[in-house]
């Protein structure tokens, strides 16, 4: 609420809309902002090399080390790349929904490495910015952008006129609601990798999945939203997947089909051994920068 207000006075101020003593008080409450924001952030990243040093997270078969920002929310990136290079591509073909406009995801850096795929998202606002920053991407026929709400009844049929069948390298899943639901639903596509957000609210054993409810939009602010990590854990070995780790920031679970899996994960493939809570403390390691406009490929 302060840094929006700050905001707010600072463009009064620039037009001269506010008395020179108001003025002085903006620049000061914003150079404290910044200030904590620094600080904040350096705390967070001693915290976070603090957790990768730990024993429970040295075994090298285990993910969370791994993590890194290219252009998702946290540390996916990281990961994904990690997955990738033990169980190796096909297709470089993805699926994502819940994309937002396109500048943080999980899949916009593989977009960015040659990759291809469908972004589905029910915002009209998200989907015309996905047009425009993308347009390169979608005009190469490297990027399909969808709008359309999802549920349990139309997400098959949404994928498919998306232009994805069969085999697919990677699905993300990251809608704050009704995720469980539909991941159970899915059966057009067939992904080696499935990344998917929990709800580290309710810590393994427990066994929790929200009600179905096709309208839910989350409210941004409230812990009812999707399923607890045992429940997609159960729910992946019913549709041929292994739970193989979280990143430490308690936000999303990483699966890989089980006839992928051999002894290159952990060897206790597990919510209870992989779980991680939520550590929102953390979010200030991970700031999103400028995405390459008109540069799609990026190298190592």
């Amino acid at each position: 609420m302060l840094k929006r207000l700050t905001k707010s006075l600072t463009a009064l101020a620039n037009l001269r809309l506010v008395p020179q003593d108001l003025r002085v008080q903006v620049k000061q409450s914003q150079h404290l902002l910044d200030k904590v924001s620094r600080t904040a952030r350096m705390m967070a990243n001693a915290e976070l090399d603090r957790l990768r040093a730990d024993e429970s997270v040295q075994d090298p078969k285990r993910l969370e080390r791994f993590g890194s920002k290219g252009y998702s929310q946290n540390d996916e990136d990281g990961i994904i790349k990690e997955i990738f290079k033990r169980i190796g591509t096909t297709n470089k073909r993805f699926v994502e929904f819940g994309t937002g406009n396109g500048l943080e995801n999980n899949t916009v850096f593989l977009l960015c490495q040659d990759w291809s795929g469908l972004w589905i998202d029910g915002s009209d606002v998200n989907h015309a910015a996905q047009k425009d920053v993308f347009d390169w991407a979608i005009k190469d026929n490297l990027l399909n952008a969808v709008q359309s709400f999802l549920t349990v009844d139309n997400i098959n049929k949404v994928i498919s006129e998306g232009g994805m069948k069969g085999e697919i390298d990677l699905l993300s899943i990251d809608i704050d609601g009704n995720d469980y639901h539909l991941w159970k639903a899915i059966e057009v596509v067939s992904p080696r990798v499935l990344v998917i957000e929990y709800n580290a609210y309710a810590p393994p054993p427990v066994r929790w999945v929200m009600t179905y409810d096709p309208s839910y939009v989350w409210d941004g602010e409230s812990s009812y939203f999707n399923s607890s990590l045992q429940s997609l854990e159960d729910l992946g070995q019913t549709k041929g997947y292994t739970l193989v780790g979280c990143n430490l920031s308690g936000l999303n679970a990483f699966f890989v089909r089980s006839d992928l899996t051999a002894d290159q994960f952990s060897p206790e493939p597990t919510a209870e051994n992989l779980y991680q809570p939520r550590r929102w403390w953390l979010d200030p390691c991970f700031q999103t920068e400028m995405i390459p406009y008109h540069r799609p490929f990026i190298q190592e």
